[in-house]
């Protein structure tokens, strides 16, 4: 008998795990293990397959880098390529007219167009890949802005697009999974089963020494290439489907995630060495550790926290390779998984309060309630409110959400929620036709949802608990603005997103209100800040550089008030003034200075405090349909009208009674 091959007689460990892989099939058991204890209804088959679907965009990636990794390359443009292919499929499908199988197809040869040109420079001119492909990502997510003019999404796709990316079969089994399956599969078989796959590893290890072999390395380096574009742009038409709308800053941050998987997974980042095997068991670790801190409730930036030190260790593990330091390094790096699942599971002890007696069926009520980005003032300021009538009305609060505006991570937080069978989920909307599918899914189970500060489509949820009528916001804002320039003069917005659909209806009024009653007032342009005070900064200045003759900045977000003040002030204009919607502690020395004249808002704790006590109440029933009023705790009678809570006008703050707030 002939001898068996000398990779056949490796040890199994070796054959099946030769990166190491096993520390990360570990990692998974032992998250397992703690997000069952931890997490309502973790530990079942729904959630399971809920885990899969979650994966699908970002696997995608994963899978289509690890072979560039494996070369020794790197493709910083992937999550730019999904925004590109997105908007090309909206674009041809809404403004062109075209069929959506058509439209598909034309988001896809934008794929390998992208592709191609990456591997082109690479390739052809010799440019390192981090140079290119650094240049791509800002090319093609800047033609997918320049497409959309930055705001506009496309939705309203056909039904069977959208049962792509939110349908299941038999009510468990999401559609899009044989997509990553087929992917995984064709891309193991290019890599452990093909001759092309083994030159891949030659050419990681040393490009020249392949090439002295005889590869053909430049063709096989842009066929990976090659194929990340096309295959981000099949993670785009999935995208696409899953949040039901195209928009240019889909995939945003999806390159780096892609990355952490595949490293993750044991591919070396200076090439040569990685599997698929490695890169899905690391795409997992982190999807069942976002999955699983949402449903036991602990806040999600210990998803970034425990990621990042699992991923250090691993590289660690993967430059210690070899006897005793590699099994001490394995050792380490499942003791430090160990000590994140020890953390969790003590943070979890300490946030959640034992249940006591609710007002549903005997057990306590849980509202979920999320803000469009945890860490801006005005959502903190909110917060406060909302813990406070969740002490009133005895029920649990969970509040979590994106550190940033994304609504894709919007949706995968309700996706956890909708999986713990929270009783009640109130969302401040960052992108309306993102929102109200999964929203309306939510409905579907039998939960309460309600929206806040910005609406949703309005059979997504119960009620709007509006702070005030976009129509009352806009008005007092022009107001205002006509008020300090006597009716006439010119003037400019700083606003936030420029696809937030609360503030673009705020502008629609300030339009309106214009163009009835101060035709000599001209709004000159609309800025985006981003929800951010430096860019609002940046932005201000460009104003004022742009457009000399300008005489108010109106900021309508709470960081863009104080970044545009900043601005004027170091512009030294005492003849522009800046108003806007912030909060009264960003602004206060601002109004002291007389540099911000009036600051428009509605009382933000208010805001929190009665979306809380409203989801409550409504999930003891205690709001008959139809109702007018109901009495809201300190709050006193509420107006309902029709299937909005609102809470009052908008109040503005001077420098006469702004000391007297404090948020």
């Amino acid at each position: 008998m002939a001898a068996l091959p000398s990779s056949d007689r490796r040890p199994w460990r070796d054959r099946w795990f030769p990166n190491g892989e096993w520390v990360l099939l570990f990692a998974l058991v032992l998250e397992a293990g703690v997000f069952s204890a931890l997490g309502p209804n973790f530990f079942t088959l729904a959630n399971f397959f809920e885990v899969v679907r979650l994966s699908v965009e970002l696997g995608l990636l994963a899978l289509a880098l690890t072979p560039v990794m494996i070369t020794g390359g790197i493709d910083l443009s992937v999550g730019s390529m999904m925004a590109l292919a997105a908007v090309v499929f909206g674009a041809a499908w809404r403004d062109a007219g075209l069929p959506a199988g058509v439209a598909i197809a034309l988001a896809l040869l934008a794929g390998c167009a992208g592709g191609a040109l990456n591997a082109l420079l690479i390739t052809g001119l010799g440019i390192p890949p981090i140079i290119v492909t650094l240049g791509s990502f800002s090319m093609f997510r800047g033609i997918a802005e320049g497409i959309t003019h930055g705001a506009a999404n496309y939705s309203n796709f056909p039904k069977a697009l959208v049962m792509l990316g939110q349908g299941y079969w038999w009510g468990v089994l999401p559609v899009q999974l044989p997509i990553l399956a087929v992917a995984a599969v064709a891309y193991a078989l290019l890599l452990h089963r093909s001759a092309i796959g083994r030159t891949l590893y030659a050419i990681g290890f040393s490009p020249a020494g392949a090439r002295y072999a005889g590869v053909r390395v430049a063709r096989r380096v842009a066929l990976v290439y090659f194929l990340s574009g096309m295959v981000a742009s099949v993670a785009a038409i999935v995208y696409v489907a899953h949040l039901g709308q195209a928009k240019s800053d889909a995939g945003t941050g999806y390159e780096l995630a892609a990355i952490t998987a595949v490293v993750l997974g044991g591919t070396s980042v200076s090439g040569g060495r990685g599997t698929v095997w490695g890169t899905l068991l690391g795409l997992f670790s982190i999807t069942i550790l976002q999955n699983g801190l949402r449903l036991a409730a602990l806040p999600s930036e210990l998803t970034g926290v425990l990621t990042g030190a699992v991923l250090v260790l691993a590289i660690v593990l993967g430059r210690l390779r070899g006897g005793v330091r590699t099994r001490v390094a394995a050792l380490a790096l499942c003791a430090a998984i160990a000590a994140a699942a020890v953390l969790v599971a003590g943070t979890h002890g300490w946030l959640v309060r034992s249940p006591r007696q609710g007002a549903r069926g005997g057990h306590r009520l849980v509202i979920a309630m999320m803000p469009k980005a945890k860490g801006d003032p005005y959502f903190t300021s909110c917060r406060t409110g909302a813990e406070e009538a969740a002490r009133e009305t005895n029920v649990d609060l969970i509040w979590d959400g994106p550190t940033g505006l994304d609504p894709a991570k919007q949706n995968e937080v309700v996706e956890g929620w909708i999986t713990r069978r929270v009783d009640a989920i109130a969302v401040s909307v960052e992108n309306q036709a993102g929102i109200s599918t999964v929203l309306r899914k939510a409905r579907q189970r039998g939960i309460r949802v309600l929206t806040w500060d910005a609406d949703a489509a309005p059979d997504a949820r119960d009620y709007f608990i509006n702070q005030a009528t976009p129509q009352g916001i806009g008005f007092t804002l022009t107001d205002e603005a006509a008020r300090l320039l006597h009716g006439q003069g010119q003037f400019a917005i700083v606003t936030g997103a420029l696809s937030a659909a609360n503030q673009n209806q705020w502008i629609a009024f300030i339009r309106q209100r214009l163009a009835a009653q101060y035709p000599r007032l001209k709004l000159l342009d609309i800025r985006p800040s981003d929800d951010d005070r430096d860019k609002a900064f940046a932005e201000t200045q460009t104003i004022l550089k742009v457009y000399p003759k300008v005489q108010l900045i109106m900021g309508i977000a709470a960081p863009a008030v104080p970044g545009a003040a900043e601005a004027v002030r170091q512009s030294g204009r005492t003849d522009v003034y800046v108003i806007g919607l912030s909060l009264p502690n960003l602004c206060k020395r601002y109004v002291h200075d007389g540099v911000v004249q009036s600051v428009v808002l509605w009382n933000t704790r208010d805001l929190g405090y009665l979306t809380v006590y409203t989801a409550a109440r409504l999930s003891e029933n205690a709001i008959p349909a139809g109702a007018t009023a109901f009495l809201a705790g300190r709050l006193g009678s509420i107006e309902v009208r029709g299937d909005q809570v609102i809470l009052g006008k908008p109040f503005i703050f001077n420098r006469a009674n702004i000391d007297q707030f404090d948020f």
